[in-house]
């Protein structure tokens, strides 16, 4: 009987034996007892086929995700994981060994030895202890910012209007005052005019689009937006041993901000797709992205929102991107999407309820037919650390269906302590770059700068004798009364014809500085 479990365990493991190099994901498990020389492996030159990691909570997707982030970084894949509770930060210490570690590494046929890794702790927004990590609304673009609103289609068409108008006038949009300050004008006398050719704003949208970038200012939003903005380029670097650098962006001080969270995560993915070249297939990917609590991505999303992640997973691939979709069950995700997700790794799921049966059912049909096991039955029997798993072959066909037994990650399984954290981000060569944020001239204040219309001044007769003494130049004094000047000029400026003449005379020099790539996200060039 045990030799016929074991012949039955290699003849699965054949379909695992690739003659590339691979990431070594466990072995074969039979009746519950795994085949330590059976293994497990995802091709690394086909990890940009994208995957997905589904599991109900605790049966280890976390560990899994881990696991392979580990094996990409020895490889020299840089990676970008999602950390939500600040477990993933223990990927910067070695592991302990312990009576578990060791069983499963028996089970596992793993040599495990306790490894530590290159981590770039990151934050969106700097609401953590990471590097910050911000993006303009310029480059943000209009179908992002309105997931994050949750706006309408027709609050998100108008959303576009706007970015149009800035864009065709050359008018960056760095922060969200430069946002508002720009609603303020077009739905004016003289803005008004100038989107008659392009469909025009009704007062009523333009105050919900307002309402609600005031809401999530005063809910802490306005520190996402503005600079130094985000690099793509910083996520793709090695360390100077040639592993991949893993970065972690913290997301513990967003959790309660999921919209936020997940689009902006979203926007690193597009800002990748605009900024990257093509590539085609590599023999191991450029950049591996895991995008923990998936579900909150597609989560009310517009149908335009949804058509674009959809885009990108599709053709991001040519960039040698790959990305993991991590979350509870595979419905979680569109089917259009679940189809371009050619590794999975299925822990247990719950059949509690019928919408849990639901759910089972639609897992069951995404893997291939297999005689070796009840896949109904074996996905609510999953251990710990136990997973279903199919990939792609370096031929491009699925693998056999595979109950396996996960190795354990290296690094340690906890988060680490918050003051090596900090060390580890003052030692950041990013952090010169990225902590401190700049509030630089932008459009609105260089408008109004450029056309303040001058101040007549008053008879020296007329004047108290405060009021002729004028400012020190270089003196604090100075700077407070021009910016007083400009800030109190700021209506007029906007209302007057002027500014028609300058945006579109602006439009020549800047505007086709601006390009929109996927999600309608946009970059300068950089000077």
């Amino acid at each position: 009987m045990a030799a016929q479990a074991a012949e039955r365990a290699d003849r699965i493991a054949a379909g695992y034996a690739f003659s590339g190099t691979a990431l070594e994901l466990g072995s074969v498990v039979l009746d519950g007892v795994a085949a330590p020389q059976a293994r497990i492996r995802i091709p690394l030159g086909m990890l940009n086929r994208h995957g997905l990691i589904a599991g109900a909570t605790g049966t280890g997707k976390t560990k899994t995700l881990q696991g392979l982030a580990e094996q990409l970084s020895a490889n020299g894949v840089p990676v970008v994981v999602a950390d939500i509770k600040g477990d993933l930060s223990g990927l910067a210490q070695p592991g302990v060994a312990n009576e578990k570690v060791s069983q499963r590494a028996a089970d596992t046929g793993d040599d495990w030895q306790p490894t530590s890794y290159p981590v770039e702790f990151l934050a969106l927004g700097g609401l953590g202890t990471g590097i910050p990590v911000r993006a303009t609304m310029t480059a943000f673009g209009p179908v992002l910012l309105s997931k994050i609103l949750d706006l309408n289609a027709t609050q998100e068409s108008s959303l576009g209007l706007i970015f149009h108008y800035a864009d065709s006038a050359g008018l960056p949009l760095l922060d969200l005052k430069d946002l508002r300050a720009l609603i303020q004008y077009l739905t004016g006398e003289e803005g008004k005019a100038a989107l008659e050719g392009i469909g025009g704003l009704s007062k009523a949208t333009a105050g919900v689009i307002l309402r609600s970038l005031i809401t999530l200012e005063n809910n802490g939003g306005d520190v996402f937006f503005g600079e130094p903005e985000w690099e793509p380029a910083d996520l793709l670097r090695t360390a100077a041993d040639g592993r991949g650098i893993i970065s972690a962006i913290e997301l513990a001080g967003v959790q309660d901000k999921p919209a936020m969270f997940s689009t902006f995560l979203m926007w690193l993915l597009a800002d990748l797709f605009h900024e990257l070249p093509e590539v085609g297939d590599l023999d191991k990917p450029k950049l591996v992205f895991f995008f923990d609590e998936a579900h909150l991505l597609f989560s009310g999303a517009s149908k335009a929102f949804t058509d674009q992640v959809i885009q990108t997973v599709r053709l991001i691939r040519s960039k040698g991107v790959g990305i993991f979709f991590v979350t509870q069950v595979p419905a979680d995700v569109p089917d259009e999407v679940l189809g371009q997700l050619g590794n999975r790794v299925q822990h247990a799921l719950r059949a509690f309820t019928p919408d849990d049966a639901a759910n089972l059912a639609k897992a069951v049909r995404t893997y291939p037919k297999t005689e070796d096991y009840d896949l109904s039955q074996l996905l609510t029997q999953l251990g710990t650390g136990e997973a279903v798993v199919t990939v792609l072959s370096e031929r491009g066909s699925p693998t056999p269906v595979a109950w396996t037994r996960l190795r354990a990650p290296r690094s340690l399984m906890a988060q680490i302590d918050g003051t090596s954290q900090l060390q580890a981000v003052a030692a950041s060569p990013l952090h010169a770059k990225y902590s401190t944020a700049v509030d630089r001239e932008s459009a609105y204040e260089r408008l109004a700068a450029k056309l303040a219309p001058a101040v007549e001044p008053t008879p020296p007769a007329e004047q108290a004798p405060d009021a002729q003494r004028q400012p020190r130049e270089g003196t604090g004094e100075a700077h407070e009364s021009t910016g007083a000047a400009i800030g109190g000029a700021v209506a007029g400026v906007l209302a007057s014809s002027a500014f028609k003449s300058f945006t579109r005379s602006a439009a020549s020099a800047l505007g086709r500085e601006i390009t929109r790539s996927i999600f309608g996200t946009a970059r300068r060039r950089r000077r």
